[in-house]
């Protein structure tokens, strides 16, 4: 018999006990026979049916693992507070390189994990997992998202992700220079995959000038072979310290403003698509005290998760468009309550997810 109550006394003091806790459920879940290894962490089900991707990646420990969970589904409670559904959060991560593991019997047996919550957890994809996987996962749960066209879903929600992020940016302009157009303003992108490849597209049709890096070559020559006139930055250390950048878009994997990267930024806005851009909690006073905007991230990358949730009802595009368009609106007000109550805009964030989980509980 093995001893739990040592190896896994750090993980029940941190649901129980920590800032990070507060979860309702927390599955950890196992098929030796597929090699599959996963958690699924749903922290609220306050306003519906919690919702979030899957994430599968190569963990350097278990315990990492967890934390990775419970972190991502904590911010999807507050992000989908924010774009106006009616979803509580819940992320789920697949341990492994999926580059080695990936399997369909590995997908079919994670959908069958999914399943067995009854609709308490509504998956779709993340880093690691794409529209073909969730065709897998949907053959044995029903409550998946982000699959193909061909099999009644949407496809790629990068897109209206890419989109949200742009609105986001569109309404930092707006707040800090008068001028909601990015025409003339110089935007890093890190990052320049499933989203970012997008959101490129849309900064170079507004006229914006737009430096890129990525870890990945054939990321960097897609963009610029279709467009010559976009600069490449040596990495994401050279990228944040560019002479005259106005915006600066974190796309790639979480942590990107951190104790390192925040006293060398020269942009005057953070508005990206990356989950949890914070490394830890005063990152977000130590950018106001620098001056600079930040973008709540987990407020203006909604549009893929609007995307998904329309999924459910049958999708509809321009709906979704619809609804992404209106982050605008959001950090707008994000903006200006944290002008009114003097704090950075994450906290003013927080504070209206927090009131819509409140007011839902109580009804």
């Amino acid at each position: 018999m093995t001893d739990v109550t040592s190896g896994h006394v750090d993980v029940l003091q941190t649901l129980f006990h920590s800032d990070q806790g507060g979860h309702e459920q927390v599955v950890i879940c196992q098929d030796r026979a597929s090699g599959l290894k996963a958690v699924i962490a749903l922290h609220s089900t306050a306003l519906g049916p919690a919702l979030g991707g899957t994430r599968f990646y190569p963990y350097a420990s278990e315990a990492d693992a967890v934390a990775d969970a419970l972190n991502l589904s904590r911010g999807m409670s507050y992000k989908n507070a924010l774009a106006g559904l009616d979803h509580g959060g819940g992320k789920a991560v697949i341990i492994g390189d999926p580059e080695k593991i990936k399997s369909e019997e590995l997908l079919l047996a994670y959908g069958r994990f999914v399943a067995s919550l009854g609709g308490r957890y509504v998956t779709a994809c993340d880093v690691g997992t794409y529209v073909a996987d969730m065709d897998v996962v949907a053959r044995e749960c029903r409550w998946t998202t982000g699959r193909s066209p061909e099999n009644g879903g949407a496809g790629d929600s990068s897109v209206l992700t890419a989109f949200g992020v742009f609105q986001g940016m569109r309404a930092s302009a707006q707040h800090l220079w008068g001028d909601p157009t990015l025409r003339g303003r110089k935007v890093g992108v890190a990052g320049v995959g499933k989203v970012g490849r997008h959101l490129v597209e849309h900064l170079l049709s507004d006229g914006a000038e737009v430096v890129i890096t990525d870890v990945r070559a054939e990321s960097l020559r897609t963009i610029t072979d279709l467009h010559p006139e976009v600069t490449v930055a040596a990495d994401t250390d050279a990228l944040i310290r560019t002479e005259g950048l106005d915006i600066y878009a974190p796309c790639a994997l979480g942590g990107a403003l951190n104790d390192d990267t925040v006293p060398v930024l020269t942009a005057k806005v953070v508005c990206g698509a990356a989950n949890n851009q914070l490394a830890h909690p005063g990152v977000e006073k130590d950018l106001a005290d620098r001056s600079v905007l930040y973008a709540p991230d987990y407020v203006v990358n909604a549009g893929g998760v609007i995307q998904v949730a329309d999924e459910l009802h049958g999708f509809d595009f321009d709906r979704c468009k619809a609804k992404a368009t209106k982050i605008f609106d959001t950090t707008l007000e994000i903006f200006a309550r944290a002008k009114a109550d003097g704090i950075p805009p994450a906290a003013a964030a927080d504070r209206l997810a927090e009131q819509r989980m409140a007011e839902a509980r109580s009804r």
